[in-house]
């Protein structure tokens, strides 16, 4: 394949399958980030309930120790 014709194939218009299999594409990746972050969010909020759980237990005992 000569260089023209590699410069004429990169620069020719998109059909509009190949439009749509780009954003697809697109879609999908944006799609698995968002899941990622969901994923990474729901961790998030695990964590800080079981150590909001552990910090109130903490502060019961301290304030009411038991002898």
């Amino acid at each position: 394949m000569s260089l023209l014709t590699t410069i004429k194939q990169q620069l020719r218009s998109l059909t509009p399958q190949e439009i749509a299999m780009a954003e697809l594409v697109q879609a999908e990746l944006a799609k698995l980030e968002a899941e990622s972050a969901r994923e990474y969010a729901e961790a998030h909020v695990r964590y800080n309930t079981v150590r909001i759980a552990r910090l109130r237990a903490y502060l019961s005992e301290v304030a009411c120790p038991t002898l």
